[in-house]
Protein backbone atom coordinates (compact mmCIF):
# COMPACT_ATOMS: atom_id res chain seq x y z
CA UNK A 1 0.00 0.00 0.00
CA UNK A 2 1.26 3.47 -0.86
CA UNK A 3 1.84 5.67 2.18
CA UNK A 4 2.23 8.74 0.00
CA UNK A 5 1.50 9.54 -3.65
CA UNK A 6 3.39 12.31 -5.41
CA UNK A 7 2.13 13.64 -8.73
CA UNK A 8 3.73 16.23 -11.04
CA UNK A 9 5.76 17.76 -8.19
CA UNK A 10 7.60 20.85 -9.39
CA UNK A 11 9.64 23.63 -7.82
CA UNK A 12 10.93 26.71 -9.59
CA UNK A 13 13.38 29.22 -8.13
CA UNK A 14 13.65 32.55 -9.98
CA UNK A 15 12.54 30.98 -13.24
CA UNK A 16 14.82 27.92 -12.93
CA UNK A 17 13.28 24.48 -12.44
CA UNK A 18 14.98 22.71 -9.53
CA UNK A 19 12.45 19.85 -9.52
CA UNK A 20 10.68 18.91 -12.74
CA UNK A 21 7.30 17.19 -12.45
CA UNK A 22 8.09 14.18 -10.24
CA UNK A 23 5.71 11.21 -10.06
CA UNK A 24 6.29 8.43 -7.52
CA UNK A 25 4.70 6.41 -4.71
CA UNK A 26 6.29 5.44 -1.40
CA UNK A 27 5.22 2.00 -0.19
CA UNK A 28 4.62 1.07 3.42
CA UNK A 29 7.48 -0.64 5.32
CA UNK A 30 10.15 0.11 2.72
CA UNK A 31 13.51 1.85 2.83
CA UNK A 32 13.67 4.03 -0.27
CA UNK A 33 16.84 5.81 -1.37
CA UNK A 34 16.53 9.13 -3.17
CA UNK A 35 19.78 8.79 -5.06
CA UNK A 36 21.61 11.41 -7.08
CA UNK A 37 24.62 13.72 -7.25
CA UNK A 38 24.82 17.02 -5.40
CA UNK A 39 22.46 19.50 -7.05
CA UNK A 40 20.09 16.84 -8.37
CA UNK A 41 17.14 18.27 -6.42
CA UNK A 42 17.04 15.76 -3.57
CA UNK A 43 16.93 18.23 -0.67
CA UNK A 44 14.36 20.42 -2.44
CA UNK A 45 12.17 17.34 -2.93
CA UNK A 46 12.45 16.36 0.74
CA UNK A 47 11.68 19.89 1.88
CA UNK A 48 8.51 19.90 -0.22
CA UNK A 49 7.48 16.50 1.13
CA UNK A 50 8.05 17.70 4.68
CA UNK A 51 5.97 20.84 4.21
CA UNK A 52 8.94 23.17 4.69
CA UNK A 53 8.78 24.32 1.09
CA UNK A 54 5.67 24.99 -0.97
CA UNK A 55 5.65 23.30 -4.40
CA UNK A 56 5.25 25.46 -7.48
CA UNK A 57 2.96 22.78 -8.89
CA UNK A 58 1.90 19.24 -8.11
CA UNK A 59 0.32 17.28 -5.28
CA UNK A 60 1.52 15.30 -2.26
CA UNK A 61 -1.16 13.00 -0.87
CA UNK A 62 -0.87 10.78 2.21
CA UNK A 63 -3.11 7.73 2.27
CA UNK A 64 -4.94 8.80 5.44
CA UNK A 65 -5.03 12.56 4.84
CA UNK A 66 -7.78 14.72 3.41
CA UNK A 67 -7.03 17.24 0.67
CA UNK A 68 -6.65 20.31 2.88
CA UNK A 69 -5.27 18.57 5.99
CA UNK A 70 -1.98 19.55 7.63
CA UNK A 71 0.30 16.66 6.70
CA UNK A 72 3.02 17.36 9.27
CA UNK A 73 1.62 14.82 11.72
CA UNK A 74 2.33 12.08 9.17
CA UNK A 75 5.97 13.12 8.69
CA UNK A 76 9.21 12.82 10.62
CA UNK A 77 12.15 14.77 9.16
CA UNK A 78 15.86 14.94 9.91
CA UNK A 79 17.69 17.62 7.88
CA UNK A 80 21.25 17.14 6.69
CA UNK A 81 22.58 19.55 9.32
CA UNK A 82 20.32 19.20 12.38
CA UNK A 83 20.60 21.66 15.25
CA UNK A 84 20.07 20.85 18.91
CA UNK A 85 19.83 22.76 22.16
CA UNK A 86 23.19 21.42 23.31
CA UNK A 87 22.62 22.49 26.91
CA UNK A 88 19.68 20.08 27.12
CA UNK A 89 20.04 16.39 27.93
CA UNK A 90 18.86 13.84 25.39
CA UNK A 91 15.73 12.99 27.36
CA UNK A 92 14.88 16.67 27.93
CA UNK A 93 15.19 17.37 24.21
CA UNK A 94 12.91 14.49 23.20
CA UNK A 95 10.25 15.47 25.75
CA UNK A 96 10.46 19.04 24.45
CA UNK A 97 9.96 18.07 20.78
CA UNK A 98 7.26 15.59 21.79
CA UNK A 99 5.27 18.38 23.40
CA UNK A 100 5.80 20.51 20.28
CA UNK A 101 4.17 17.64 18.40
CA UNK A 102 1.13 17.97 20.69
CA UNK A 103 1.89 15.01 22.96
CA UNK A 104 1.19 15.41 26.64
CA UNK A 105 4.27 15.57 28.88
CA UNK A 106 3.56 12.04 30.14
CA UNK A 107 3.17 10.71 26.57
CA UNK A 108 6.34 12.51 25.46
CA UNK A 109 8.29 11.04 28.40
CA UNK A 110 7.07 7.53 27.65
CA UNK A 111 7.89 7.82 23.94
CA UNK A 112 11.27 9.41 24.70
CA UNK A 113 12.26 6.52 26.97
CA UNK A 114 11.22 4.00 24.32
CA UNK A 115 13.04 5.77 21.51
CA UNK A 116 16.27 6.29 23.43
CA UNK A 117 16.40 2.53 23.90
CA UNK A 118 15.41 1.89 20.29
CA UNK A 119 18.16 4.10 18.87
CA UNK A 120 20.74 2.76 21.30
CA UNK A 121 21.58 5.82 23.42
CA UNK A 122 19.53 5.15 26.57
CA UNK A 123 22.74 5.20 28.63
CA UNK A 124 23.29 8.81 27.52
CA UNK A 125 19.72 9.97 28.24
CA UNK A 126 20.82 12.33 31.03
CA UNK A 127 23.99 13.52 29.32
CA UNK A 128 24.06 16.99 27.75
CA UNK A 129 23.75 16.84 23.95
CA UNK A 130 26.90 18.96 23.63
CA UNK A 131 28.83 15.92 24.86
CA UNK A 132 27.34 13.57 22.25
CA UNK A 133 29.42 12.20 19.35
CA UNK A 134 28.32 12.78 15.76
CA UNK A 135 26.76 9.32 15.55
CA UNK A 136 24.90 9.83 18.82
CA UNK A 137 23.50 13.14 17.58
CA UNK A 138 22.24 11.48 14.40
CA UNK A 139 20.59 8.78 16.50
CA UNK A 140 18.99 11.47 18.68
CA UNK A 141 17.87 13.31 15.53
CA UNK A 142 16.19 10.17 14.23
CA UNK A 143 14.51 9.71 17.62
CA UNK A 144 13.09 13.24 17.54
CA UNK A 145 11.77 12.63 14.03
CA UNK A 146 10.04 9.47 15.29
CA UNK A 147 8.59 10.92 18.52
CA UNK A 148 5.07 11.35 17.12
CA UNK A 149 5.06 7.97 15.30
CA UNK A 150 4.98 9.29 11.72
CA UNK A 151 3.97 7.26 8.69
CA UNK A 152 7.01 8.53 6.77
CA UNK A 153 10.49 9.16 8.14
CA UNK A 154 12.64 11.36 5.88
CA UNK A 155 16.40 11.67 6.34
CA UNK A 156 18.51 14.09 4.29
CA UNK A 157 22.05 12.71 3.79
CA UNK A 158 21.92 11.00 7.21
CA UNK A 159 25.46 9.57 7.23
CA UNK A 160 27.47 11.84 4.94
CA UNK A 161 29.20 13.68 7.81
CA UNK A 162 29.85 10.68 10.04
CA UNK A 163 32.99 8.64 10.64
CA UNK A 164 32.91 4.94 9.61
CA UNK A 165 31.69 3.75 13.03
CA UNK A 166 28.92 6.35 13.26
CA UNK A 167 27.92 5.64 9.67
CA UNK A 168 27.61 1.93 10.35
CA UNK A 169 25.53 2.53 13.49
CA UNK A 170 23.03 4.78 11.69
CA UNK A 171 22.67 2.47 8.67
CA UNK A 172 21.91 -0.46 10.95
CA UNK A 173 19.37 1.64 12.83
CA UNK A 174 17.61 2.60 9.60
CA UNK A 175 17.35 -1.08 8.66
CA UNK A 176 15.67 -1.80 12.00
CA UNK A 177 13.28 1.17 11.86
CA UNK A 178 11.59 0.11 8.62
CA UNK A 179 9.58 -2.35 10.74
CA UNK A 180 7.82 0.69 12.23
CA UNK A 181 7.65 3.22 9.39
CA UNK A 182 8.45 3.93 5.76
CA UNK A 183 11.88 5.54 5.36
CA UNK A 184 12.93 7.86 2.54
CA UNK A 185 16.54 8.99 2.68
CA UNK A 186 18.56 11.05 0.27
CA UNK A 187 22.17 10.24 -0.49
CA UNK A 188 24.89 10.60 -3.08
CA UNK A 189 26.83 7.69 -1.52
CA UNK A 190 26.01 4.79 -3.81
CA UNK A 191 27.27 2.08 -1.48
CA UNK A 192 24.92 3.14 1.32
CA UNK A 193 21.91 2.97 -0.96
CA UNK A 194 22.93 -0.42 -2.33
CA UNK A 195 23.43 -1.79 1.18
CA UNK A 196 20.12 -1.01 2.88
CA UNK A 197 17.45 0.24 0.48
CA UNK A 198 14.57 -1.81 -0.92
CA UNK A 199 13.72 0.67 -3.66
CA UNK A 200 15.40 3.50 -5.54
CA UNK A 201 14.39 6.87 -6.87
CA UNK A 202 17.28 7.77 -9.15
CA UNK A 203 17.35 11.55 -9.60
CA UNK A 204 19.38 13.77 -11.94
CA UNK A 205 18.89 17.42 -12.94
CA UNK A 206 15.55 17.65 -11.10
CA UNK A 207 14.05 14.56 -12.74
CA UNK A 208 13.57 10.95 -11.70
CA UNK A 209 15.23 8.87 -14.39
CA UNK A 210 14.55 5.44 -12.87
CA UNK A 211 12.48 4.12 -9.98
CA UNK A 212 11.57 0.75 -8.53
CA UNK A 213 12.93 -2.17 -6.50
CA UNK A 214 16.71 -2.20 -6.54
CA UNK A 215 17.03 -5.79 -7.77
CA UNK A 216 14.66 -5.11 -10.69
CA UNK A 217 16.62 -2.04 -11.76
CA UNK A 218 19.92 -3.91 -11.52
CA UNK A 219 18.47 -6.71 -13.64
CA UNK A 220 17.12 -4.20 -16.16
CA UNK A 221 20.56 -2.62 -16.58
CA UNK A 222 22.52 -5.83 -16.19
CA UNK A 223 25.61 -5.89 -18.38
CA UNK A 224 26.65 -9.09 -20.14
CA UNK A 225 29.89 -9.33 -18.21
CA UNK A 226 31.67 -12.33 -16.72
CA UNK A 227 34.15 -11.98 -13.90
CA UNK A 228 36.98 -14.53 -13.80
CA UNK A 229 39.78 -14.95 -11.25
CA UNK A 230 42.57 -17.53 -11.61
CA UNK A 231 45.35 -18.70 -9.32
CA UNK A 232 48.06 -17.91 -11.86
CA UNK A 233 48.76 -14.80 -13.97
CA UNK A 234 45.38 -13.76 -15.44
CA UNK A 235 46.95 -11.87 -18.37
CA UNK A 236 47.87 -15.16 -20.03
CA UNK A 237 44.16 -15.88 -20.64
CA UNK A 238 43.16 -12.59 -22.28
CA UNK A 239 43.90 -13.55 -25.88
CA UNK A 240 42.43 -17.02 -25.40
CA UNK A 241 39.18 -15.52 -24.13
CA UNK A 242 39.04 -13.01 -27.00
CA UNK A 243 39.21 -15.93 -29.45
CA UNK A 244 35.71 -17.12 -28.60
CA UNK A 245 32.92 -15.95 -30.91
CA UNK A 246 30.69 -15.23 -27.93
CA UNK A 247 33.24 -12.80 -26.42
CA UNK A 248 33.34 -9.15 -27.52
CA UNK A 249 36.14 -7.96 -25.28
CA UNK A 250 38.28 -8.90 -22.30
CA UNK A 251 40.40 -6.75 -20.02
CA UNK A 252 42.14 -6.95 -16.70
CA UNK A 253 40.86 -5.00 -13.66
CA UNK A 254 43.34 -5.53 -10.81
CA UNK A 255 43.37 -9.33 -10.45
CA UNK A 256 40.06 -9.90 -12.25
CA UNK A 257 39.38 -10.70 -15.87
CA UNK A 258 36.26 -8.87 -17.04
CA UNK A 259 34.80 -10.55 -20.11
CA UNK A 260 32.15 -8.74 -22.17
CA UNK A 261 30.00 -11.26 -24.06
CA UNK A 262 27.32 -11.14 -26.73
CA UNK A 263 25.67 -14.45 -25.81
CA UNK A 264 25.85 -15.29 -22.11
CA UNK A 265 24.71 -18.92 -22.36
CA UNK A 266 27.09 -19.72 -25.20
CA UNK A 267 29.99 -17.88 -23.54
CA UNK A 268 29.48 -19.68 -20.26
CA UNK A 269 29.51 -23.08 -22.00
CA UNK A 270 32.51 -22.30 -24.25
CA UNK A 271 34.68 -20.80 -21.54
CA UNK A 272 33.95 -23.46 -18.92
CA UNK A 273 34.63 -26.24 -21.42
CA UNK A 274 37.96 -24.63 -22.32
CA UNK A 275 38.83 -24.11 -18.68
CA UNK A 276 38.12 -27.78 -17.95
CA UNK A 277 40.01 -29.13 -20.95
CA UNK A 278 42.97 -26.78 -20.55
CA UNK A 279 42.97 -27.07 -16.75
CA UNK A 280 42.67 -23.39 -15.89
CA UNK A 281 43.14 -22.89 -12.12
CA UNK A 282 39.83 -21.05 -11.64
CA UNK A 283 39.08 -19.38 -8.34
CA UNK A 284 36.01 -17.45 -9.44
CA UNK A 285 33.71 -17.57 -12.46
CA UNK A 286 30.46 -15.65 -12.25
CA UNK A 287 28.10 -13.26 -13.95
CA UNK A 288 29.06 -9.82 -12.69
CA UNK A 289 26.19 -8.02 -11.01
CA UNK A 290 25.63 -4.44 -12.12
CA UNK A 291 26.59 -2.07 -9.32
CA UNK A 292 24.61 1.06 -8.55
CA UNK A 293 27.53 3.13 -9.76
CA UNK A 294 27.56 1.36 -13.12
CA UNK A 295 23.77 1.63 -13.39
CA UNK A 296 23.78 5.31 -12.47
CA UNK A 297 26.50 6.18 -14.97
CA UNK A 298 24.65 4.26 -17.67
CA UNK A 299 21.33 5.99 -16.94
CA UNK A 300 22.70 9.53 -16.80
CA UNK A 301 24.85 8.98 -19.88
CA UNK A 302 28.17 9.10 -18.07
Amino acid sequence: MAVVEVRQLQKTFKGKEAVRGLDFDLEQGKVIALLGPNGAGKTTTLRMLSGLLKPTNGTIRFSESSEEEDIRKYIGFLPQYPSFHTWMTGIEFLIYVGQLAHLSKAEAKERADQLLKKVGIADAANRRIGKYSGGMKQRLGIAQAMIHQPQLLMLDEPVSSLDPIGRREVLQLMEELKEQTTILFSTHILGDAEEICDELLLMHNGEILESGPIHELQTKHQTSLLEIITQDNPEMYIERLKSFESVDDCHLEKDKLLVAVNDMDKARTEILQAALQEKWPLIKFELRRTTLEEMFMKVVGG
